[in-house]
């Protein structure tokens, strides 16, 4: 396991655009969260331990979250041909299991994952209303070997900032996970 950290794409930074597959088959876009006055995009798989360490907890704070109307989208871009537990199927599964009220989308080309830079999983982008990027990076300071349950205090400071109309805190740190797992000759420039 490579431990990778996020890029930390520039804040302000608008929201790229995607259009990919939920596990429930339907499609989903950007603009199907055109309403949300704030908008969560986590890059996530199945099978990284840093995912699993708050796949539970990140549930739940998208059920509160939601019902305080942030919408909330997971995306694989992982190989799913060399990790198959990273396969659609497999992540419908996964969303079913955990409980997930959010899209958990694929990203099959890889393409999205390049347009917002994302480099690890958990990787975790926040938009504002004007779908500008207000917060990149960890989820919280745990990790799974520290001990900690994860509560998502970075996330949901983020997050209480924008729904108050008030700065997100400036001191952001980079979220840490598993790289994402490109395929054959696809690796972006930034993965390094």
């Amino acid at each position: 396991m490579v431990l990778t950290p996020s890029t930390m794409l520039p804040l302000g930074t608008p929201a790229p655009d995607f259009s990919l597959p939920n596990v429930d088959g339907r499609m989903v876009s950007l603009a199907d969260f055109a309403s949300a006055p704030v908008l969560v995009v986590v890059f996530m798989c199945n099978h990284c331990p840093y995912v699993k360490h708050l796949a539970d907890s990140l549930a739940a704070t998208a059920r509160e979250y939601q019902a305080r109307g942030v919408a909330f989208v997971g995306i694989n871009s992982n190989d799913a041909q060399a990790y198959p537990d990273d396969s659609p199927a497999r992540m419908k599964e996964e969303a079913r299991a955990r409980g997930y009220t959010f899209p958990y989308l694929y990203d099959e080309s890889q393409q999205v994952a390049k347009a917002y830079r994302a480099a690890c999983t958990p990787d975790f982008y926040v938009f504002d209303a004007q779908r500008r990027l207000a917060y990149r990076g960890q989820y919280d300071g745990t990790r799974p070997d520290s001990g900690l349950a994860p509560t998502g205090a970075d996330l949901r400071a983020a997050l209480d900032a924008l729904l108050a109309g008030q700065p997100v805190p400036a001191e952001q740190k980079p979220s840490i996970g598993c790289n994402i797992k490109w395929k054959p000759g696809n690796a972006p420039d930034y993965f390094g």
